[in-house]
């Protein structure tokens, strides 16, 4: 059975969401949210990444990265899973609260539930490639087998 998550509020999966409240120290500086270093990561080594990191809210993070007026980072379509897996297995790590929840879900297919992600997420008609739901299934590996440090 599959695991469906989506929104920041929703108990007790909504942790899985880059939106939940759980910062995470990257590259030497804290980050609020997994998202604001996601997106600032699309320009990084310029003014706009610590734009991204210092604006209140993710939706606002997030909202700043789409932007295409900014400089996107060359190389962004060969990194941006990495990018996205280094961020979620660092918020697994940082917080046990949330680690215990994605160890509950066993062997469970995660899956975002976002209509609009086709990407990321599952899409409008679960045909979506559901990235960050595959990251997630491998950082849950990764924290089951310890290999994460």
């Amino acid at each position: 059975m599959a695991i469906y998550f989506y929104s920041n509020r929703e108990k007790p999966y909504g942790c899985f969401s880059n939106f939940s409240a759980y910062g995470v120290m990257l590259d030497g500086v804290w980050w609020p949210t997994s998202e604001h270093y996601f997106q600032a990561q699309k320009f990084v080594g310029t003014p706009h990444a610590d734009q991204i990191r210092q604006v209140k809210l993710p939706k606002d993070a997030a909202r700043l990265g789409r932007q295409r007026t900014r400089p996107l980072r060359s190389d962004w379509e060969q990194v941006k899973d990495d990018v996205m897996r280094k961020a979620v297995l660092c918020k697994f790590e940082t917080h046990a609260d949330i680690r215990a929840v994605l160890l509950s879900t066993g062997n469970q297919d995660l899956v975002e539930n976002a209509p609009g992600d086709y990407y990321w997420g599952s899409g409008q008609d679960g045909t979506g490639q559901n990235k960050l739901g595959k990251i997630l299934m491998e950082v849950r590996d990764t924290l089951q087998s310890g290999d994460s440090n």
